[in-house]
């Protein structure tokens, strides 16, 4: 992603101002997945305000939003039944094993937002890999500065999606599922080891 700057939205909002920030987020479009555009447009400002996410604006050589990723951090059930033994090893650096529910909460980095900008842009889109990539570059640099080694995201139960993050350039694994009553929609959770 030579090509591509990424920039922390409150750095965005020193550099812009609010409106002015507003009004890159306004133009971003993610028809694949409303809820991703939806916090885009709607929450992303407060939620970085709040510290309580910080979304980075990937943006292209003519300063054009051309995807975005958001992280925070979270604990994170694991359950020790879906860990293979190599992984079993990894978590224990992070956590302890509850013999009573048989699965360790885990202080993890969550990527809580991924997407890019389908608004009609010249030039090539952002390539998946590299987003994902790009996130991974931020939470490794945030990670050697304050510990930690278990990143997560939650996706929907779609086939190419699981595909993606499951590839081996990515590392995801599954671990979970959780069922969200206000959208009605089954994520899959996937875990990966820095």
């Amino acid at each position: 992603m030579s090509a591509y700057e990424t920039i922390n939205i409150l750095d965005m909002i020193e550099i812009v101002g609010e409106d002015g920030t507003r009004s890159i987020l306004s133009d971003f479009s993610c028809p694949k997945n409303s809820e991703i555009e939806n916090f885009i447009k709607k929450n992303a400002i407060e939620f970085a305000k709040r510290k309580m996410s910080i979304t980075h604006l990937v943006m292209d050589e003519k300063g054009q939003l051309a995807a975005i990723f958001t992280l925070t951090h979270k604990a994170v059930k694991i359950r020790d039944d879906v860990l293979s033994s190599s992984q079993r090893r990894k978590i224990r650096r992070y956590a302890q094993l509850d013999e009573t529910t048989n699965s360790y909460m885990v202080s993890a980095f969550l990527i809580a937002q991924l997407g890019k900008n389908y608004a009609e842009r010249e030039g090539e889109a952002v390539i998946g890999n590299s987003l994902l990539d790009n996130a991974m570059d931020v939470l490794t640099a945030v990670q050697r500065d304050v510990g930690g080694g278990v990143v997560y995201l939650e996706c929907e139960d779609r086939s190419q999606l699981l595909s993606f993050y499951q590839n081996d350039n990515n590392f995801f694994r599954v671990f979970g599922e959780r069922y969200s009553d206000i959208d009605k929609t089954r994520y899959i959770q996937l875990l990966r080891f820095f």
